[in-house]
């Protein structure tokens, strides 16, 4: 019988024992303790930007990013509905207006239609982005990179500019994504915008088990992101406070496991590269066809994407691989047509319902061998 193969669970082969004994052994098990400020400081290094913040994971990153850059209730946010539901409800939390916008082929936020919203339904005066039928103020994007894609952030940030709009880069699965060509060339996903996000959940490329960071080359943003996160503190010794803070931190132990993880970066993305092209030539005959990435990035290719004929076609191969002891998974159900945004603004989704309709997630941990990568398309075969 075939062993149980799963979508993406974590690699922990490195330091992570090693540092996670040293932070119980010195007893700096919460927020406190210098593996947090290590981590931090290693990211910012990774990704080139001035600092890093972390966070307890990457939807409280979204939360702190939004109200760090002054995101406030009435204001609009412009959001994917091709996502996680972590990107977009934080929006909510702060009693701001979503308007989802759809994907292009890179499975993330198209451009073009960000632009043609922005001209079409706005006026633009006196340096502000009004929406024309509610006279919001559009203050913001929600930029998701989708399965460590890119999204086409040289056309995403001269709208956003011109608009005077901040930009939110949700990188939660794109650390170590990164433009090769272009005029963003060396550019890290979560870097270009305002500020960013990263998460290390258990099934990202890498983990803490949970955990975020928030990143940002604009110094305000950064002091104001940490003392959001740290109960916003004015007078730590006689516990003044001059804003509404939140539990944010990432402990010291989470940290620890982090440093290890990031130590490993570099190498996972490797392997999820490798892996990739193994699938991309196996499945070449099958009908099947594996999503691309875009030609102009190093992508940390954290999830592979295979395209069903339609719905019926991705319901059938989920449910058979399972049976195979195979662990796949649709993607995200539209997040415009999920019970809590019910009535919230949608311009013009198309895109997005056909990737929903056909898009299936195939197993690509980085511990994931050869003979199950075969495994997984031989069965993909048999089923077709």
């Amino acid at each position: 019988m075939n062993h149980f193969i799963p979508l993406s669970v974590p690699n922990l082969k490195g330091n992570e024992l090693k540092y996670v004994t040293e932070a119980v052994n010195t007893e700096w098990v919460s927020t406190g303790g210098p593996y947090v400020t290590k981590f931090e400081n290693k990211i910012a290094e990774y990704a080139h930007v001035k600092g890093a913040v972390a966070c307890q994971n990457g939807t409280a990153g979204i939360h702190t990013a939004l109200l760090t850059i002054g995101i406030k209730g009435k204001d609009i946010v412009i959001v994917p509905t091709l996502t996680f539901i972590a990107a977009v409800n934080p929006v909510k939390y702060i009693g701001a207006t979503p308007i989802f916008m759809d994907c292009d082929d890179s499975l993330c936020i198209d451009p073009a239609k960000f632009k043609k919203f922005c001209e079409n339904e706005c006026d633009f005066i006196n340096g502000k982005l009004i929406y024309k039928k509610t006279e919001q103020n559009v203050k913001a994007i929600v930029v998701v990179h989708v399965f460590g894609n890119m999204a086409d952030m040289e056309n995403i940030l001269k709208t956003a500019r011109h608009y005077n709009l901040k930009v939110v880069e949700d990188a939660t699965e794109a650390i170590g994504t990164y433009y090769t060509e272009g005029a963003l060339k060396g550019c890290f996903a979560g870097t270009m915008g305002d500020i960013g996000i990263y998460s290390f959940n258990g099934n990202k490329i890498i983990t803490t088990g949970g955990g975020g960071m928030i990143v940002s080359n604009i110094e305000e943003y950064l002091k104001t992101a940490k003392h959001l996160t740290t109960q916003a503190k004015s007078d730590e010794l006689n516990y003044k406070h001059d804003m509404i803070g939140y539990n944010y931190r990432m402990t010291n132990l989470q940290a620890a496991l982090g440093l290890a993880q990031l130590e490993q970066l570099e190498k996972f993305i490797e392997t999820k590269n490798k892996n990739y092209d193994i699938y991309e030539k196996l499945l070449a005959d099958t009908g099947y066809e594996l999503m691309k990435f875009r030609k102009n990035i190093r992508s940390n290719k954290w999830f592979y994407a295979l395209l069903c004929a339609d719905s019926d076609q991705r319901d059938e191969l989920i449910k058979y691989l399972l049976d195979k002891k195979i662990q796949t998974r649709p993607i995200w159900g539209l997040i415009n047509e999920q019970e809590p945004y019910s009535g919230t603004e949608a311009y013009e989704i198309e895109k997005a319902k056909y990737y929903w309709e056909r898009v299936v997630n195939i197993p690509c941990s980085t511990n994931i061998t050869e003979a199950d990568i075969k495994t997984v398309t031989k069965q993909i075969k048999l089923f077709k």
